[in-house]
């Protein structure tokens, strides 16, 4: 797959053949190998379809030269699990925006954040999302349905295949609430640690806070951030700005994050957008560091990206620096993240499964 200068459309019609109960995608090399030695192949050629689908990016059977022909061409209607480039989006600082078709023709966004040293994901876990947070594209759509694991993990090898180099980072911050759809963000997490070989320390995965789900992320035990969307200093304020706030109160979520951390010994990290006006003057300030106080965290402050279904405004540099200064007044650990792709549509908040 080319770089292409500017926006694309491709038009390349969806390949049609059989879906199996279990992609070749996302499986480990132990179940690769027992996959080819129960076709009549040798075990030795389980690692090669490992590293062809890991590394090499295969997107089917047929690509993988090293096996003998007449076994591809009696293999090539075996599902991969990869999907099709929908459309595809480059904004002015190099991050790309993918539409990605899958194979039930769900459209689903992923995008790719380049910098000089690295190259980060931001994956999506469910096509659309649930929670309907007031500032956010993505949740205007409403859900349609979770992501199976190899639909995760298609989303990391589609944007290490088109920018040629390695993804050194990943961050679940794309379409859908990841803690709804724990089994298969697991189960993705594992692959592309253990399979692609991204590190867990270089993974993030963001929720809105779901009721007894941080408690259960928990329990596996990962080396992976959780940042969690708080947006809100205070409960009134959130449940205006993210409904389910209505079902899952801030003193709850708060009780289960100081939980996260004495279980796992890791700090969270709070995402917290700013909304001018709204959410960002100095009270709230006050009001949020006063939440934190006791546990390990750090707040990521997060200047609002437009979307066009709400008028909410972008807060000015002077009181983005002061909200920063009252948390770092009061021991609160903070940092200011501008998100990139925001002329694409491709910036946090902004991602809703279309060109527009």
């Amino acid at each position: 797959m080319s770089l292409s200068p500017k926006a694309s459309n491709i038009n390349s019609p969806v390949i049609s053949s059989p879906v199996l109960d279990s992609p070749l995608l996302g499986q480990s090399l132990e179940s690769l190998t027992t996959w080819v030695q129960d076709r009549g192949q040798p075990a030795y050629r389980g690692r090669q379809l490992h590293q062809w689908l890991y590394q090499k990016g295969a997107r089917s059977l047929p690509e993988i030269t090293v096996f003998p022909q007449a076994w591809r061409q009696e293999m090539a209607q075996v599902n991969i699990g990869r999907s099709t480039l929908h459309y595809r989006a480059i904004a002015p600082d190099g991050t790309i925006k993918y539409l990605l078709q899958l194979q039930d023709g769900e459209i689903l966004e992923t995008v790719g954040i380049p910098t000089a040293k690295r190259l980060t994901v931001c994956v999506s876990s469910q096509v659309g999302c649930a929670m309907g947070c007031d500032f956010c594209a993505t949740g205007k759509g409403g859900f349609v349905r979770h992501l199976q694991s190899h639909e995760i993990v298609d989303q990391v090898l589609t944007v290490q295949n088109d920018f040629g180099r390695r993804v050194s980072h990943i961050v679940f911050m794309g379409m859908g609430e990841p803690l709804l759809n724990l089994d298969s963000v697991l189960k993705s997490l594992h692959c592309l640690n253990k399979d692609v070989g991204i590190g867990q320390r270089q993974m993030t995965v963001s929720t809105v806070g779901i009721a007894k789900r941080i408690r259960q992320f928990a329990k596996a035990q990962l080396q992976i951030t959780l940042a969690v969307s708080l947006h809100a200093s205070n409960q009134a304020l959130r449940e205006k700005l993210i409904p389910s706030a209505l079902r899952y109160a801030l003193p709850q979520l708060m009780d289960e994050c100081r939980e996260y951390v004495k279980l796992t010994g890791r700090r969270i990290t709070f995402e917290y957008i700013l909304l001018g006006g709204v959410n960002d003057l100095p009270q709230h300030a006050v009001e949020l560091a006063h939440l934190l106080r006791g546990f390990q965290n750090h707040v990521n402050l997060i200047p609002y990206n437009p979307i066009s279904e709400v008028d909410y405004q972008r807060p000015n540099s002077q009181r983005i620096q002061q909200f920063q200064e009252i948390l770092t007044k009061h021991h609160i650990a903070v940092s200011v993240r501008y998100s990139r792709g925001l002329e694409a549509d491709a910036a946090c908040g902004q991602l809703r499964a279309s060109r527009a």
